[in-house]
This record gives C-alpha cells, structure tokens and sequence, in this order.
C-alpha cells in the first residue's frame, strides 16, 4: 500500500513591526535597556571586598594576556578557584583598559544584556513563544537581584559563565534536532567553557534532563529515560570533574566552613528557609545587601518543619501538573536545582544567602510565572491587555528598582553602610567599614564599627586585632593591649597581632615582654621585616 505524504504546512512567517521582524526588535530592547540602565556604573569605583585579589591587587591579571600570565590562569587556584576562563577576560581588561574601573565594570553590562538577548532567543527557539520568552528575559535583564552579578567586578565570573549556560542549553537543542557526535562535542565543549568561568554550571546536565520533558519533549518511545540520563554522562563526568577541583580549591583557601563553626542543623534549616528567601526577594526586592549573616534565631526546627512542608506542597503540585502543565515542573525544579551548589549544605564564606547566588535560578520562576499568566488569561475576554499592561508595569517597576539598587554599588562605603541599616547584626559590613575607616585615619569611627562588629562576634581574631590597632592609634594604648591579647588567644600563630602587641608594649617600657612577642611574631611570620627590626632593638635595649 503506497502512503501518501502529507502535504507540509506554510510556515507561519514571524510577526514584522515597520517591515522589521519583531524579535529582532525585543533583541535589540533587551540589550538597550539594560546597558543604558546599569551604564550608571562608569562613575563607580572597584569594591573593597574581591575586587583587589580579582584585579587591582593581582598582578598576574595586571600582565594582561602574557605568556606567563595565561599559563598562571590555567594552572593556579587563587581565590579559592579555579576559573581560568574568567581570568582571561579580566586580563583582557587590564590589557585594553588597565586599571580604569569604567570599562571593568562595563564589561559585566554588556555580558549581562548579551545573556539576556541570548535567554530570549533561546526561549523563543525552544517554544516559539515570542511575548513570553521576552518577558522572563526582561524580567531577567532589570531584576534588582541581578544588580550584584552585574555592579561588582568580581562577579565577573558569574555573567560569563551564564552566557556559556545559554549557549550550551541552545546548542544542545540543534543537537536533539540533529544528534550527531560533532553536535554533542560542541555542546560539552560549551559546557566546558562554561565550568572554566564557574563552576555553578554543574548542575547543567540535569536542566538538559528536565529540557528533554519539556520543551523538547523527548521523553518517550521511541527514547526511555534511562537512556536521556545515558546521553548525559560525559556531560556529567565534566561536572563531577569540576566539582572535584572547586572542592580542592575551596579547601586550600581554607573558605569552607567546618560543621564546628556551622552545624549540619544550622545549614539544612537555613537551607530551606532560602529557597522562602529568595522567592520573597524575587517578588518583593527590597533591603537587598552585599552580604546577609545568618539569623540564628530563625534556625529553629519548627520552621524547618514549616519551610519544608513548603517546599514539599509546591514540588508535589508541580508534579501532579505534569502532563497538563509541563512547564510548572520544569521551572520549579530548575530552581531548586540550580541552587542546591550554593544553597549552603556545603557552607563556603560566612553568608547566609546572596543575591548572585539568584541569576539563574530565578529564570526557572520566572518561565512558571510567564506561561501560567498565559494559561489564565487564554480565551478570558481583554485578559491578554491587562496581563500586558500588567507586564509592562511590572518591568518597569522592577527597572527603577534596579537604577536605585546599582547606585548604592557605587563605593564601598555606600554599600558597607547600606548594608548595615538594611540588615541586622552584620558583623561583616561593619569590620570592613571599620577597616575603611582605619584607612583613611578616622581612627575613632574605626573603633566603633570593630566594636559592634565584636559585639556581635567576639570570636574572630582578625576583628579583634584590628579593634586593638585603631584603639592603640587612638591613644588608648591599655585598651589596645586587652584586644590584642584576644585576638592571640584565639589564634596563638597570629604573627601580626603579635606584632602589634609588642609595639604597644615596648611603647610602655615592658621590653621584656615585647621581645617575646617580637619573636613569636617572627616565628610566625618570617616575612615581617619590621617585626624583625624590633626584635633587634628591644634586644640591644635589654642587654
């Protein structure tokens, strides 16, 4: 029996706007109106904190793109990782611009409005859904959160690696179009590339899992899902690979945090109760800070009880609204997903939560809220103008928010203090404020944000240190021994503690006890001339 070809159907030709395809028009929107948004940035400084072992304290970026430079990139951990893809770009910047922060910082916008043009034609591609990939890709693009990944040079790291997260996830649709071996090489070379900027694509392979049910639908015969989970191992083994070297590199930068300092307890619940926090954030981004401190007093496991719950309810709806509404699912995992590297099991730094950790697990809401508005509004009467118009609202909104917010990344100072009024108890913000001030020679400004800072936290030897030396320049030389010998019970090998003691010391004639701390500083830390040098003088003073 001979079958007969069914005949093709015309393609639908894209909607044109003054002859011009529309997409093209909201390509062009979605890199203008970021850049002219985060384009305040020109007048901001480099910040206080990453920003000088990143650039202006690094002198193998400061070679630009040097033979000996390249080969540092490849091979160092620095930093706590190892991301060479990231230096190169900022050894680029040094080479073309040097150390002018302007184009620094310009750098991270115009990656940031090139990730959002990407993210929108890869949701247009994946779904053909024009209005809707542009909206979660506008929301993307002026979303408050997003300020810090973009502001903050040392997030460098962050908008290039998104960048290679939406090549790799649109070269592997060619690859299901076309499931060749070149195709697949390109797509784990991207993903690769993407590991080498940072290593929070290591969730990646899965989000491709979660593609093949939706968009592209490929879970099903002929295709089972042992075999999706199959195709993905060699993306899986670069994963793993790269989660064993941020490991190594973590460790060996000592920013891993023991279960001593934060317990298991402390993590899971603070755990949960950050995947609450950031969908509040998401909804309502006020009070956003550089660095958030854990809120023990939330820690409680009634609450985990009730984040969990919570979680629990919404995953559960999220499957049962599979097969009607495919979409739910794939978003909700792809946030929890996304977000488990950084989600605080494995506790690196002191923070509770951060806004960068969002950029892209926030696109997972985002894709829900986009296609479920979608799914209200069809066939309800004028719906699609108020969602529109409520659209409109909302990124607009959403973009003045994002003006005020990247102002206050404009100096250090600014962010500290904004950080301090918006959180509480922020012992960070507060030393480095206190280390700012010591700078400058506000000596008294100094010695009262290291003291609130150790009224928060008595048990850190540097801020105590610190307290001790802006007290002893003060002229409360008595108060400053106190602090110093704080800081030496906590971390006896403390060589500039030591340092600063037998200074203040040998200034009240106890010489006999500054030698000994002018030794053990010394000891400690053989690179200290100065120590060295006062060794020697307090020495021929007591013979």
């Amino acid at each position: 029996m001979k079958v007969k070809r069914r005949p093709s159907l015309p393609a639908v030709p894209p909607p044109r706007f003054l002859n011009i395809p529309v997409h093209y028009l909201v390509a062009l929107f979605l890199f203008v109106v970021p850049s002219a948004l985060f384009f305040q940035v020109r007048h901001h400084e480099f910040f206080d904190v990453d920003d000088p072992p990143y650039v202006t304290q690094n002198a193998h970026v400061q070679m630009g793109l040097a033979r000996e430079s390249i080969g540092w990139a490849f091979t160092a951990i620095h930093s706590a990782n190892w991301h060479p893809l990231t230096w190169l770009s900022h050894m680029l910047d040094c080479r073309l611009f040097g150390l002018d922060p302007f184009h620094h910082h310009l750098t991270n916008v115009y990656l940031h409005s090139a990730n959002a043009v990407l993210l929108f034609l890869l949701l247009r591609m994946l779904t053909g859904a024009l209005w809707r990939a542009a909206f979660v890709a506008a929301v993307f693009a002026v979303h408050p959160l997003a300020v810090e990944s973009v502001a903050w040079v040392a997030e460098r790291k962050n908008v290039l690696s998104t960048f290679f997260w939406f090549l790799t996830m649109a070269l592997y649709a060619r690859y299901v179009r076309r499931p060749t071996g070149r195709a697949y090489g390109w797509v784990a070379l991207s993903l690769a590339l993407g590991l080498m900027a940072k290593p929070m694509l290591v969730t990646l392979p899965v989000v491709l899992f979660l593609m093949d049910f939706w968009p592209l639908n490929r879970a099903g015969p002929p295709r089972s899902v042992q075999s999706l989970i199959f195709e993905k191992i060699p993306l899986m083994a670069l994963a793993a690979a790269s989660s064993a070297i941020t490991i190594v590199a973590q460790k060996s930068d000592a920013a891993m945090y023991s279960l001593k300092a934060i317990s298991l307890s402390e993590r899971l619940v603070n755990a949960l109760l950050s995947f609450i926090k950031y969908i509040g954030l998401m909804v309502w981004p006020v009070d956003l800070a550089f660095f958030y401190p854990y809120d023990r007093a939330a820690l409680t496991g009634l609450n985990a009880l009730g984040f969990g719950a919570a979680l629990a309810a919404v995953t559960g709806m999220a499957v049962a609204s599979f097969r009607r509404r495919p979409y739910l699912a794939f978003g909700w995992f792809w946030y929890l997903v996304t977000l488990l590297p950084v989600i605080g099991l494995v506790q690196v730094g002191s923070q509770a939560l951060a806004d960068r950790y969002t950029y892209v697990p926030l696109i997972g809401l985002y894709v829900i809220i986009a296609w479920g508005v979608h799914d209200l509004t069809c066939g309800v009467r004028g719906a699609r103008i108020t969602a529109a118009v409520a659209a409109f609202v909302v990124i607009a909104a959403l973009a003045r928010a994002t003006w005020v917010q990247t102002g206050l990344w404009r100096d250090s100072v600014t962010m500290y203090t904004h950080a301090i009024r918006v959180t509480r108890d922020n012992d960070m913000a507060l030393y480095n404020l206190g280390n700012l001030y010591l700078k400058s020679g506000r000596y008294a400004d100094a010695v009262e944000h290291y003291s609130e800072s150790v009224r928060i936290n008595d048990r850190d030897p540097w801020v105590l240190n610190n307290l001790g030396y802006a007290l002893h320049r003060a002229g409360n030389r008595k108060e400053a021994v106190v602090q110093y010998t704080k800081a030496i019970q906590l971390k006896p090998d403390y060589g500039r503690a030591r340092y600063n003691l037998g200074n203040a010391l040998a200034e009240e004639g106890n010489y006999a006890e500054a030698e000994k701390q002018f030794a053990e500083a010394v000891r400690y830390d053989p690179a200290n001339q100065h120590a060295r040098a006062n060794l020697e003088k307090v020495r021929a003073i007591l013979r």
